[in-house]
């Protein structure tokens, strides 16, 4: 098939990043057009990337003829309703996490896709990274051991009040859980399965309703437990670590590891390290692009099921906590 004509939906700084790759992968990829609410936006990021088709609406790129697939990396508030306008108007959909803000949206956009025959993958980079490949075998070597705790962190304070502001306003689906703690359940769920038994959790509501910080145990079948902490407000380490019975690993930077360390219980430790040939978003890129030449419509490397399982754990959490976003009812 001829090369696929990329789109993106907003022009924020991921979208910057996930731009540069594009253009940095050369022939491998055709990025074809930018969208935003503003025109005089998308033109600036247009005139900045050389993007040739810049849309003052996202519904224009949406019905363009010049699109194959989209991504996007809106609000997540808004991922549902971007996801159902691409797909009705037969765009493949490479959206950022959070997918949706709940599980039946998230299942409910995974069945439309079926019904299009549209590809769609939720943009978790985390998974991709081959050092996960590593890790996974080191694990698979019983290196450490039989594995008995994972822990994971990861709490920031953002740049500006009004960025505060936006990110916990329940309007917007606001919070930590679901701006970062999607990344610390992400983790553990690579790592030790999508179906915990028991989830408890604890949470400090803020004054407008949402969590600025959580801590979250899961227990699984084989009895390994996983703490999770997310926060907004308060910074904290982007640390993982899985400790086993003969020892534990390391991984700094959970979210986008370039290296870890290996430590046994007598103090010996060796490092893995491995730079992605870009920065990252390059593998979920190619992987969107090979499912779509092979006539996939999902990924057989972050599946619809492992979605729609963070979003459920999230939902729960919520749950446990009696906090509903009000456009939920």
């Amino acid at each position: 098939m001829s090369k696929l004509r990329w789109g993106i939906f907003g022009t924020g700084q991921i979208t910057n990043n996930f731009s540069k790759i594009l253009i940095e992968m050369g022939d491998e990829v055709a990025l074809s057009a930018v969208a935003s609410r503003s025109i005089e936006t998308a033109v600036a990021f247009a005139e900045k990337y050389n993007i040739p088709k810049a849309f003052g609406s996202y519904e224009e790129m949406a019905e363009s003829a010049d699109v194959d697939i989209i991504y996007i990396a809106t609000p997540h508030t808004f991922h549902y309703e971007n996801m159902v306008l691409c797909l009705n108007n037969g765009k493949h959909v490479l959206c950022e996490k959070p997918f949706t803000v709940t599980a039946q949206q998230a299942k409910d956009i995974f069945a439309l896709a079926k019904e299009k025959n549209l590809f769609v993958m939720e943009a978790f980079w985390t998974k991709f990274f081959p050092i996960f490949r590593k890790i996974e075998s080191v694990l698979a070597d019983k290196t450490i051991g039989d594995v008995s705790v994972v822990t994971v962190q990861y709490g920031f304070i953002p740049p500006a009040e009004q960025r505060l502001a936006r990110k916990m306003d329940p309007a917007l689906a606001g919070g930590a859980l679901l701006d970062v703690g999607v990344y610390t359940i992400g983790f553990v769920s690579m790592l030790l399965g999508y179906a915990p038994k028991a989830i408890e959790s604890f949470a400090a509501l803020g004054d407008k309703g949402t969590d600025t910080f959580s801590t979250t145990i899961m227990q699984y079948d084989s009895g390994t437990m996983a703490y999770v902490s997310s926060a907004i407000g308060t910074v904290m380490p982007l640390d993982g670590w899985i400790y086993g019975t003969k020892g534990r690993i390391h991984v700094p930077n959970f979210n986008r590891p370039l290296h870890f360390e290996v430590i046994s219980n007598a103090g010996e430790s060796s490092v893995c390290e491995m730079q992605p040939e870009f920065t990252g978003f390059e593998y979920q890129i190619r992987e969107a692009q090979h499912c779509i030449a092979q006539g996939k419509i999902c990924s057989d490397i972050m599946t619809p099921q492992q979605t729609i399982a963070v979003m459920d754990m999230m939902d729960r959490i919520r749950g446990i906590w009696g906090m509903k976003f009000p456009f939920e009812g």
